[in-house]
């Protein structure tokens, strides 16, 4: 009887401790989880304002192969080129 006793006792012990073992590792993995789900997260948002940036630029350039008047503003502006008849004023700052 006291043998069954300490038998049941240590099955119950390694029990508890294998249940402590397995609730710590699956907190370990919920919080492993819950990082993966966040960065994910961020990468979706990041993705996200990198398409819409990708949507505003193709929007532009389809402006530019279509609107000369659009072009001519460009050069003018970025390049400084003006037409014969005009003059350019640079001002430093």
């Amino acid at each position: 009887m006291n043998q069954n006793k300490l038998i049941f006792g240590t099955y119950a012990g390694l029990f508890a401790v294998a249940a402590v073992c397995a609730g710590l590792f699956f907190l370990r993995v919920h919080g492993e989880l819950a990082a993966v789900r966040a960065q994910e997260a961020a990468s979706q948002r990041r993705i996200a304002e990198a398409t819409a940036r990708l949507q505003e630029q193709e929007r532009y350039l389809d402006q530019l192969r279509h609107d000369p008047a659009l072009v001519e503003r460009v050069i003018r502006r970025k390049l400084g080129y003006a037409k014969p008849n005009e003059f350019v004023f640079r001002f430093e700052d």
